[in-house]
C-alpha cells in the first residue's frame, strides 16, 4: 500500500504541478531543480519499501550488504521503469489531444475503440507496476500477457470479426485469420520475453502455449460475444435513425416541396401562359402539377419506388420550369436521361433536391444559364449527374449563402439508406456546380 500510494502521489506532483507550471512554460531550471530531489526521494522510499516487502532476503544473501544491493538496485530499476512510463503516458496523451480528440468527439465506434485501448492499457500498466518490484516471475507472465491478450482481442474485435460479418462471410477465411492472429500475437511476444529475459526454451515453449491456449479458450468467445452485442446495438441503432431519419426527410421534403414559392410561381406562370395563348398549355402545366402533387402524398409516403416514377416527377418538375424560362433564349436547359436499364427500384425524393438546387441557382434571366441533367443505369448502379452554372445572389436574398433546399438533408439520407453502397461528389467553382451520385442498388446491405 505504501508503494501504490508514493507511486500516486509522485505522479500527482509531476503531472499536475512541475510538468505544466516548469517544464511546459521552459522554466527548465526550476522544473529540474523539483525534478531532481522528488526522484531521488521516490528511489529512496522504494528501497524502504523493498525491504520491508522482501525482508526474508536478509536471510537468503552471504550478508546484509548484498541484500541491500539487491533492494537498491531494484528500486533502481523501478525508478527508471516510473520515468519511462510517465514520459510514454505524457506524450501519448498529448498526441491524442493534438491529433485524435476531434475525431474521438466527432466518430462514436472510434471513441469506443478508444475507451477500450485505454482501460486495457492502462489496467496492464497498474498490473505490471504493482507487480514489477515484487516479483519478476509475475512480472514476466504479465508483461507477456498483458499485450498479447490485448492485441489479440482488439485484432479479432475491429478487424476478423468485421470482415467476416461485413465482407465475406466465408467460414476458411475466418479460420484462418483467427489461426494467423492468435499465433502472431502469441509468438511475436514470445520472442520479445525471450530477448528480455534470460530463460530456456522450455519456459518460453510453455509459456507461448499457455498464451494460445487463453486466446482460444477465452480471449476468442468473449471478444465474438461483445462483437455480437455490440452489432446488435449498432443495428438497433441504425434502424432507429433511419425511421426518424425518414420521418423527418419526408416531412422537409414535402414542406420543401409544398412551399408557397413554389406554389405561387407554378400558379403564376399557368395564369400568364393562359393570357398568352388557349388552354392547351395551361392544361399542360396544371396536369404536370397535378402529377407531382400526386406523387409528394402517395409515392413518396413508400420505402422503395420503381425508379421510372421518380424519373417521371423529375420531368414533370423539370417541364414546369421550362415553361417559367420559356422566354428567355439565354437559359439552356438539357436532359438526357437513358432508362433502357432503369428498371430499379430506389427510396423516394433523392435526385430531385439536386435538380431544384441547379434551378435554383443556376437560372438566371439576366445571364446566359444552362442546366444539364443526366441519368443512366447499369444492372447494378444508377449514374446521376446535375451540373449547372452560377450566379451571384443578391446581397438581400437569404438564401445567397444556401446549398439549395434539401441538399443538406438528401446526404443524410444517402448515408442511412445506402451506407456504403453509393458514392456522392459535389464539386463548385465560382461560376460553376457540379453533382455526381452513383447508387449501388444491387448489392446487399448486411446492416438490415
Amino acid at each position: 500500500m505504501g508503494q501504490m500510494a508514493l507511486v500516486y502521489v509522485t505522479f500527482l506532483l509531476v503531472n499536475f504541478i512541475i510538468v505544466p507550471k516548469f517544464l511546459e512554460r521552459e522554466r527548465w531550471v526550476i522544473g529540474v531543480l523539483m525534478l531532481l530531489p522528488l526522484g531521488v526521494l521516490y528511489f529512496l522510499i522504494t528501497i524502504v519499501c523493498n525491504s520491508w516487502y522482501n525482508g526474508y532476503l536478509l536471510g537468503v544473501y552471504d550478508t546484509v550488504r548484498g541484500a541491500h544491493m539487491h533492494f537498491t538496485k531494484s528500486a533502481f530499476i523501478t525508478t527508471v521503469f516510473s520515468t519511462i512510463m510517465y514520459v510514454v503516458y505524457y506524450y501519448a496523451r498529448k498526441v491524442f489531444f493534438q491529433e485524435l480528440y476531434s475525431r474521438f468527439n466527432a466518430d462514436m465506434a472510434f471513441r469506443q475503440m478508444m475507451i477500450e485501448i485505454l482501460w486495457a492499457s492502462g489496467l496492464f500498466v497498474v498490473l505490471f507496476c504493482l507487480s514489477f518490484s515484487d516479483s519478476r516471475d509475475m512480472a514476466l507472465m504479465i508483461f507477456y500477457f498483458g499485450p498479447s491478450q490485448i492485441a489479440v482481442f482488439f485484432l479479432l474485435r475491429y478487424k476478423v470479426f468485421p470482415d467476416f460479418v461485413d465482407t465475406h462471410q466465408n467460414k476458411g477465411l475466418l479460420i484462418r485469420d483467427l489461426a494467423i492472429t492468435i499465433l502472431s500475437c502469441n509468438v511475436l511476444m514470445a520472442l520479445i520475453s525471450r530477448a528480455l529475459v534470460h530463460r530456456n526454451g522450455g519456459w518460453i515453449a510453455a509459456l507461448t502455449l499457455s498464451g494460445i491456449a487463453v486466446s482460444v479458450g477465452l480471449v476468442l468467445p468473449a471478444c465474438w460475444f461483445l462483437f455480437r452485442s455490440r452489432k446488435k446495438h449498432q443495428q438497433t441503432v441504425v434502424t432507429l435513425k433511419k425511421a426518424l431519419g425518414r420521418s423527418a426527410a419526408d416531412l422537409d421534403f414535402l414542406r420543401s416541396q409544398i412551399n408557397p414559392h413554389f406554389l405561387f410561381n407554378a400558379l403564376n406562370t399557368l395564369y400568364g401562359t393562359a393570357l398568352q395563348e388557349e388552354a392547351a398549355r395551361t392544361s399542360e402545366g396544371i396536369q404536370k402539377l397535378g402529377d407531382m402533387m400526386r406523387f409528394m402524398l402517395h409515392d413518396n409516403h413508400q420505402e422503395k419506388i420503381p425508379l421510372d416514377k421518380e424519373v417521371a416527377y423529375l420531368q414533370n418538375y423539370i417541364a414546369l420550369q421550362r415553361l417559367r424560362v420559356l422566354s428567355s433564349p439565354d437559359i439552356l436547359i438539357e436532359v438526357n436521361v437513358d432508362e433502357s436499364q432503369c428498371q430499379h427500384e430506389i427510396a423516394p425524393m433523392l435526385l430531385i433536391p439536386f435538380v431544384e438546387n441547379a434551378f435554383k441557382h443556376g437560372i438566371s434571366l439576366r445571364h446566359r444559364s444552362r442546366i444539364v441533367i443526366s441519368l443512366s443505369c447499369t444492372a447494378e448502379q444508377i449514374f446521376f449527374d446535375v451540373y449547372n452554372s452560377v450566379h451571384p445572389r443578391p446581397e438581400n436574398d437569404p438564401e445567397r449563402e444556401g446549398m439549395g433546399i434539401g441538399l443538406n438533408n438528401v446526404k443524410e439520407r444517402l448515408a442511412l439508406l445506402y451506407p456504403r453502397r453509393h458514392e456522392l461528389s459535389i464539386r463548385q467553382t465560382a461560376t460553376e456546380f457540379f453533382v455526381h451520385l452513383t447508387i449501388d442498388v444491387n448489392k446487399i446491405d448486411i446492416n438490415k
